[in-house]
């Protein structure tokens, strides 16, 4: 992962200065250093000066924190609590998210729900005097229906 990340001829297991991470990951420094202090599981080297020196698995973290944070819209408190219950994991691959893609005929199938649907669900030509309660109460079930398929469609 840091191959890519390190275009600098460094072995992929070197450690990395503030700098270098900052730039790498497009996070300013003062960002990285007030994670510091808000998450106790991350703590780079320092050197004598309190130059920080980055560890691999310090930047795979900081990658954690900064989907938690900016990604999935955690908060700070819930990012270090889920952190801590195991969610230091990389972001999923978009093939992995690819295949949860609903299949196309299950696609094509709701289109053809959600047609029928808003046909049933057309303005009806009888006079309002005609209408009964029942009816009313139908159309608007259909309807709720086709906006959940519709929905589901989208996303």
């Amino acid at each position: 992962m840091q191959e890519s990340l390190f275009e600098d001829g460094k072995d992929p297991q070197a450690f990395r200065t503030i700098g270098e991470v900052s730039v790498a990951l497009d996070i300013k420094p003062h960002v990285l250093r007030y994670w510091e202090e808000q998450f106790p599981m991350l703590r780079p080297v320092k050197r004598s000066g309190g130059r920080r020196y980055y560890r691999p698995d310090d930047i795979v973290l900081l990658q954690t924190i900064d989907r938690l944070l900016n990604q999935d819209g955690y908060t700070i408190r819930g990012a270090v609590k889920a952190i801590e219950e195991g969610a230091n994991k990389p972001a999923p691959d978009t093939a992995a998210q690819e295949r949860a893609a609903p299949a196309p005929e299950l696609v094509e199938r709701l289109r053809g729900a959600v047609r029928t649907l808003e046909e049933s669900t057309g303005e009806n030509p009888a006079p309002l005097q005609e209408i009964r309660k029942e009816d009313v109460l139908l159309k608007a079930r259909l309807r709720a229906i086709r906006e959940k398929l519709a929905n589901a469609l989208i996303t």
